[in-house]
């Protein structure tokens, strides 16, 4: 009997026997086989087998596979890798892909591509769809009316349970998928909503407005998508509706949507935080080396401004070699408690979760962290400076400045991300380095400055 194939090597389904057999397919323009096995499977699946292969691979399955990318796919497809696979497209097949697409992922697509490219688009949709889009794209890049849904269910206040289903069967379009009944007065402003489970699970001569959920709350279209979504996770919405400036519903945005968001801005803040941007790793090597490139050339600006410090003690290390020996250890642990801080604050400023009221209070706590650390691996340093070299002052000396520059640090990681955040700049992204340069600066200076005070 076959034992079963190992799932060690899958990711969403797509395992490395699927990519080879793919690849072996695309090599010998087996078209049939392509059919066979990217038909059937879910868009998000395809388009993590697209972000594994090269781009001569992608192109070269692109043009063999005969029943092409469906809209779902680009949708699902990272956003560079997106603008690659697009301009290999025909606008007729751009427009036949995104025909059924949501509203919604409509803008997302269209908005990057070229005017051949989206005048297509828009041309293969209703007139009223394409309203709904050219409205949306005149929305900011990142505000709640760019990112809505236009497709929802409104009902009037006063309906009742029966009113609102037979409402639901009647021959009405509706969206592929939606969560509540949005309950709006004659000036279509919304005052509730009420969801289907409610609906289904109540008396027909229930009014809706008997059943409406407490979590209600609106949204204007020029809000910050990122504070909609923070919004929907906090209260723990399912649906969000989108106002306009007299309070009418014009859309709605959905928990799967503020899922995405809030996930691209995590990940957004991680790779900031290591100075490579919004890279991925289907991005080209030139596209990621100028991403990389700044970040790293203000790296070593920092880091030759440290040994102009190291530079200042000339003396004090030709005098005991052993400095030399112990300073990076001191640099190092100031570097990782700050990275450490850095972290926890950037995080906590992205999730609004780090505010004015409580800052002083994480500062302290940082701080003391800091300290308590420091005290720790001060006595373990001075152990390691009285065993190794047999000299219990040097132990005092890297201990003393172990503490100084962690507590330093705790203080560091913590201020810099919130006072750049207060003067506009993104913390994720500049925090890194001036942390990195207050802990190399502080941790040298204390090391080699109290060396050449106590042991010189």
């Amino acid at each position: 009997m076959a034992e079963p194939e190992s799932t060690e090597d899958e990711a969403f389904g797509i395992t490395d026997r699927l990519v080879s057999d793919v690849l072996d397919a695309v090599g010998r323009g087996d078209g049939a086989f392509l059919s066979e096995a990217l038909d059937p499977m879910h868009p998000a699946d395809v388009a993590h087998l697209l972000e594994q292969i090269d781009v001569r691979d992608r192109r070269a399955l692109l043009v063999t596979w005969p029943g092409g990318l469906e809209g779902g796919v680009l949708s699902e497809l990272d956003e560079e890798l997106r603008e690659e696979v697009i301009e290999q497209l025909a606008p007729a097949e751009l427009a036949e892909a995104v025909r059924d697409l949501e509203s919604d992922d409509v803008v997302d697509l269209v908005e990057y591509l070229d005017d051949a490219q989206q005048e297509a688009v828009l041309d293969a949709l209703d007139a009223s769809d394409r309203v709904v889009v050219e409205q949306a794209l005149a929305y900011p890049e990142e505000s709640a009316g760019r990112h809505m849904q236009s497709e929802l269910v409104r009902a009037p206040e006063h309906w009742t349970v029966g009113e609102a289903i037979d409402y639901l069967r009647s021959d009405v379009v509706l969206p592929d998928q939606f969560y509540h009944i949005i309950l709006v007065d004659p000036r279509l402003k919304a005052v509730g909503y009420v969801t289907l489970g409610r609906v289904l699970s109540h008396a027909r001569d229930t009014p809706l407005r008997d059943i409406v959920e407490d979590t209600f709350r609106t949204f204007h279209v020029a809000q910050d998508v990122e504070e909609v979504a923070q919004a929907i996770n906090h209260y723990h919405m399912i649906t969000a509706p989108v106002v306009d400036d007299d309070d009418r519903v014009v859309g709605v945005i959905t928990i799967d949507d503020a899922m995405m968001f809030l996930e691209e801005e995590a990940e957004e803040d991680i790779l900031r935080l290591a100075g490579v941007g919004e890279g991925s790793l289907s991005d080209r090597v030139i596209a990621t080396t100028k991403r990389r490139f700044p970040w790293l050339a203000v790296n070593l600006v920092t880091a030759i401004f440290a040994s102009m410090v190291i530079s200042l003690f000339e003396e004090t290390i030709a005098g005991l070699v052993a400095l030399a020996v112990l300073m990076p250890i001191v640099a190092s642990m100031g570097g990782n408690a700050g990275t450490q801080s850095l972290t926890v604050a950037v995080r906590a400023l992205a999730t609004r979760d780090l505010t004015t009221a409580n800052v002083w209070r994480v500062i302290k706590r940082e701080v003391l962290v800091g300290l308590i650390n420091g005290l720790i691996f001060a006595v373990v340093m001075g152990i390691v400076g009285v065993v190794w070299f047999g000299s219990p002052m040097l132990g005092v000396v890297i201990a003393v400045a172990m503490v100084i520059n962690m507590v330093v640090a705790g203080l560091a990681g913590t201020v810099i991300p919130v006072v750049l955040e207060k003067m506009g700049i993104d913390p994720a992204l500049a925090s890194g380095a001036f942390v990195t340069t207050v802990t190399d600066v502080v941790g040298f200076f204390a090391f080699l400055g109290l060396a050449a005070i106590w042991l010189l």
